[in-house]
Order: structure tokens, then C-alpha cells, then sequence
């Protein structure tokens, strides 16, 4: 069976998967989400038509998100899974057209039809079936008839939307909701399924989806710091501790805070992986005395990393790798993630977690103690603010970067750590997601009391990073792109996408990105992102630090 998926930066031969992801995703999982993506659009013409005229799903809404961000990178990979959310889908579909004509009927309006050339929902207890109408509705098919570039358009807004979902899932999940912002979602999505052509529109919409996007991460920034506090500077813990433990990657803090409620006064250390390192830096969750540190690196080392963990392991939303059967039988899955034949824990009941890792030896003694700092968020950074504009002024602090964005195992990402290495002790560094984990554990120093490396936090963190930038432009009577700041960033998956979208719908210029361009951005795309942006592939350090310093 064939397949054809180009959405992450690591994406085989750099042009896409044909055969099996380089994520380890099946081509029959892989034409179940196609499937899926096309019951979203479907979907939404009718949450979005009645939304026009004042009628509302939340169930809709929440499915909607959902449903896409399952499709995200590393996310799920369980065909029998997709076979669910498909007899959702379809329950969700009948629901939106219900509403949509209840609302034209009491206003008058003709209905429109709306045809689906794919009946997408008939036959679905069948996931051969449910496949084979997924490879009708792929990428490949809608490149053939489409050309590359308009094609590549088209799925440029579709990976924002589908970082947009993630940011949006996991405000919601903490209570933060806003009825236009997902009526902005399926706005997009409708427009999608109007089967639009011209270069030129596709990217003023592609630029809409950074403007949804900022949205979604004021969403979730609100709903992190609303329940837990806003992030501190912490040192946390990056060597094991004696003990029993349990270790918990993704980005859920719900998920962690539940498993930390469950697991007090049972003998149990807990620590975060990968993006869940910022979680260390909350008030509301650094109070628990057995979250005791970090443990490993950014997602692409997890199979090296769990195989040597001796306790259990908790996978929260994405960045999932195919499990080793050395630790498969102490690895679960929650939310949307999930992988054939592993435990998946519904409800937060993490009762078999809990029971797997006192099974598990634990570490034998303490590990030499190593620190690290989090917790420089925009209210930290602020907080200092006038002493950083002075020492601007002084010509004490040079230059701003922010070096950050996913980490990932393809070739090229050593330029990150060489870079970070080479930027001269006059400037400091902002960082956020887990392509810090290429350097966050060496020394910068501080600048007058003021660290040269601050962690701002995960990806969805570069919300604050933003607000930082506007801050000190205002701050200096100065435009964001007349600041002393050079972005270099580095993308692997979807939400990355989403944020490259919301820094450019912003206005923000000469970004730096690598290790390499998207496949589905095609010369033609790129000349114009060029042209309006001065976005640039990265080349060397020594030219890349020239060009920014100006020397």
C-alpha cells in the first residue's frame, strides 16, 4: 500500500513519504487521516454556514480541534483509533447539517447544497474501506489535478490549522474557549473545500491562519498562567534521583498536574521530558516536592532515553516514537496520542501508571546533582525590563536572538548548538522549545546580573516571546524589525508552521529558518515569501552571525 505525506521537516528525500512515514506511520493510518482531514472540511461547511447565522455546536467546535490534531506529527498512529474518531466524524456531520438547516429554515434562506463528491461516512465500521476513500482524497490526488504549488498552498494553511488545533485543544482543556475563534477555524476550513487557486489569495489566507493562531496562544497562554501561575525563574534537577519514578513527555500540564495529584505520599519521583521541561517553572505545579527534576532530551531521543528509564512512562498529546519492545510494556498513552497495542489511560485514571512504576526497579542511588534554569517568561523578562534597555543603551547588551523552535534527527541541526556556542558575549539569547535541548545545558554567564540564555519555555511559549518583542519595541519608540533581534528558528511539525504564519502575519521580517525548507513550499511560494518577507534559509554560522551583527 502506498502513501504520500510531506507535513514534517524530515519528510523522506525531502519532497515526502511514499511508502511509510519517516515517523514510523503506516500508509493505512496515514490514509485514515487524509480521510479524516477531508470529514473536517466536510464538517465544518456546515458549523460554518451556521455559524453565519447564529447557531453554534461546542460539541462540533471540540470535535473539530480534536480531530485535527490527532493528524499532527507524532501524535497517533493507531489505525483502530482513526476508525473511532471516522464514526464520530460522522455523528458530528449530521449534527452540524441539522443545525445549519434548522437556522436557514427559521430565518428564511434557501438551503445550499452541498455535495460531497467522497461519501466519506458510509461504510465506516470497515477501516480497508475507510482507507481506500482515504487514498482518493490524498495529497498526491490534489497535486496531480492542482500543480505543486497551489496544492502546497492549500496544505500550508491546512499544517497551520492543524498547529492552531493543538494550541486551541490544550487551552480547552484547561477551560479556555472562545465561540469566534473556533468559528475562525471552520471559516478556514470551509474556505478550503471552495477549492481555491489563486497564489495570491491562498497566501493572504495562509497569513489569516497566523492571525487564528495568535489567538490560539493567547487562548492557552491565559488558560497556563490563569491555573498555574505565571512561570518563574526555577533551576530544576537534569540528574535522576533515588527511586521509584514515573517520567512524563508531550505538553499536557493537566495531565501531569493529575498524575501529581495521584501520585502523592506513594513513594513515586516524577520528572518531565522534552517540551515538559517549562512545567518546572509554574507555581502550581513546582509545589509538588516529587516532581524532582528533568530527565533525558527532546523527543527524536526518546527510544535511547525510555529504553534506559527504569520506571513507567506517560505520553501526553504528541511527539510520540514507535515504542521499543524493551519498555512497551510500561509506556501509556493519554489524550489524542496513542499506538497499536499500548495501554491508553482515558479519563486521567492513571492507576496502571501508577502500578508499573512501583513494579519497575526505579534508580538505585542519586545521580551527581546538575541544574539548569527555566521560567523566563514574559512577566519575568519585563519584570527587568529597564535594567535590559539600559544595558542596550550602555552597548552592554549588542543583540537579542531567539534560537529556538523543534528539535528533530535529521542531519544539520548541530548548527543550532554551533550557533548558540558562537553568538558573541555581548548578546543574549532567548529560547524556547525543544531545539534548546541542543544547548541549554552549557554555560552562557550573565550580562550584569542578567542571564544570557533565558528559557521562555515550550513551543506554544512563543506567544511570550512575542509579547517580549513588542514590549522592548515600544519600550524603544521602535517598529519589532528595527529591534536588535534576530530570529533563528528551526521547525520539524505543524505547529511550528503555525507559529512561522503568526510571526509573519505580524509583520516580522528576515527570519532565519532550517535545517531545511518545507517540501510544500514550492520556488514559487518561496520567491514571494522572499520578496515581502526576507525570510531565508539558514546557511553557515560565522555568515549567519555576520549578516545579523553586521559585520
Amino acid at each position: 500500500m502506498s502513501m504520500f505525506c510531506y507535513q514534517c521537516e524530515q519528510t523522506a528525500k525531502g519532497t515526502g513519504c511514499t511508502l511509510m512515514g519517516v515517523c514510523g506511520k503506516e500508509a493505512e493510518t496515514a490514509a485514515l487521516q487524509d480521510l479524516l482531514i477531508y470529514a473536517v472540511k466536510d464538517i465544518s461547511r456546515y458549523a460554518y454556514r451556521a455559524g453565519q447565522l447564529g447557531a453554534r455546536d461546542r460539541d462540533v467546535d471540540v470535535f473539530t480541534v480534536k480531530a485535527l490534531f490527532s493528524t499532527l506529527t507524532n501524535v497517533n498512529f493507531d489505525p483502530v483509533r482513526f476508525g473511532g474518531f471516522m464514526d464520530e466524524a460522522a455523528e458530528m456531520r449530521t449534527r452540524a447539517q441539522k443545525l445549519y438547516e434548522k437556522a436557514a429554515v427559521k430565518v428564511g434562506q434557501t438551503l445550499e447544497r452541498l455535495d460531497c463528491p467522497v461519501r466519506w461516512w458510509e461504510g465506516r465500521a470497515d477501516l480497508d474501506v475507510l482507507a481506500h476513500k482515504g487514498r482518493e482524497v490524498g495529497i498526491d490526488q490534489r497535486t496531480a489535478k492542482l500543480g505543486a504549488t497551489t496544492a502546497g498552498l492549500q496544505e500550508l494553511i491546512m499544517y497551520g490549522l492543524k498547529g492552531v488545533a493543538a494550541y486551541t485543544d490544550h487551552a480547552q482543556i484547561l477551560g479556555k474557549e472562545d465561540a469566534q475563534h473556533y468559528a475562525a477555524i471552520h471559516e478556514m476550513l470551509d474556505y478550503l473545500t471552495r477549492k481555491p487557486t489563486d497564489t495570491g489569495e491562498l497566501l493572504g489566507r495562509a497569513l489569516k491562519v497566523g492571525e487564528i493562531n495568535l489567538k490560539a496562544m493567547e487562548l492557552l497562554d491565559a488558560a497556563n498562567t490563569q491555573t498555574y501561575g505565571h512561570p518563574e525563574p526555577t533551576q530544576v534537577r537534569i540528574t535522576p534521583v533515588k527511586g521509584k519514578c514515573i517520567v512524563v513527555s508531550g505538553h499536557d500540564l493537566k495531565d501531569l498536574e493529575e498524575l501529581l495529584k495521584q501520585t502523592q505520599g506513594k513513594g513515586l519521583n516524577v520528572y518531565t521530558h522534552g517540551e515538559m521541561l517549562p512545567c518546572h517553572a509554574y507555581p502550581g505545579l513546582k509545589k509538588y516536592q516529587h516532581l524532582v527534576g528533568n530527565y533525558g532530551g527532546a523527543w527524536q531521543d526518546q527510544r535511547a532515553e525510555f529504553g534506559e528509564f527504569p520506571g513507567a512512562i506517560l505520553m501526553t498529546t504528541n511527539c510520540l516514537q514507535k515504542p521499543k519492545d524493551g519498555y512497551k510494556d510500561r509506556i501509556f498513552t493519554a489524550g489524542l496520542v496513542g499506538w497499536p497495542a499500548v495501554r491508553h489511560i482515558a479519563d486521567r485514571d492513571f492507576a496502571p501508571v501508577i502500578e508499573a512504576a512501583l513494579a519497575a526497579p526505579g534508580f538505585p542511588v542519586d545521580a551527581p546533582a546538575q541544574h539548569i534554569t527555566v521560567g523566563f517568561g514574559r512577566n519575568t523578562v519585563m519584570s527587568v525590563a529597564g535594567k535590559v534597555i539600559d544595558l542596550v543603551k550602555q552597548g552592554k547588551i549588542r543583540h537579542f536572538y531567539l534560537v529556538g523552535g523543534c528539535d528533530g534527527a535529521k542531519p544539520g541541526r548541530n548548527y543550532y548548538t554551533e550557533f548558540a556556542e558562537q553568538v558573541p558575549g555581548d548578546c543574549v539569547i532567548l529560547t524556547l522549545a525543544c531545539g534548546k535541548y541542543r544547548f541549554n545545558k552549557l554555560e552562557f554567564g550573565q550580562i550584569e546580573g542578567i542571564p544570557r540564555l533565558l528559557d521562555v519555555g515550550q513551543c506554544n511559549d512563543a506567544y511570550s516571546a512575542v509579547q517580549i518583542a513588542v514590549a522592548l519595541a515600544q519600550a524603544f519608540g521602535v517598529g519589532v524589525n528595527d529591534l536588535p533581534l534576530s530570529l533563528i528558528l528551526s521547525w520539524f511539525e505543524q505547529k511550528a508552521v503555525a507559529i512561522l504564519l503568526t510571526l509573519l502575519h505580524l509583520g516580522v521580517k528576515d527570519i532565519r529558518l532550517g535545517p531545511s525548507l518545507p517540501a510544500f513550499v514550492t520556488p514559487e511560494v518561496l520567491s514571494v515569501l522572499v520578496d515581502k518577507f526576507a525570510i531565508k534559509p539558514i546557511t553557515t554560522v560565522k555568515e549567519d552571525l555576520a549578516a545579523t551583527l553586521g559585520s
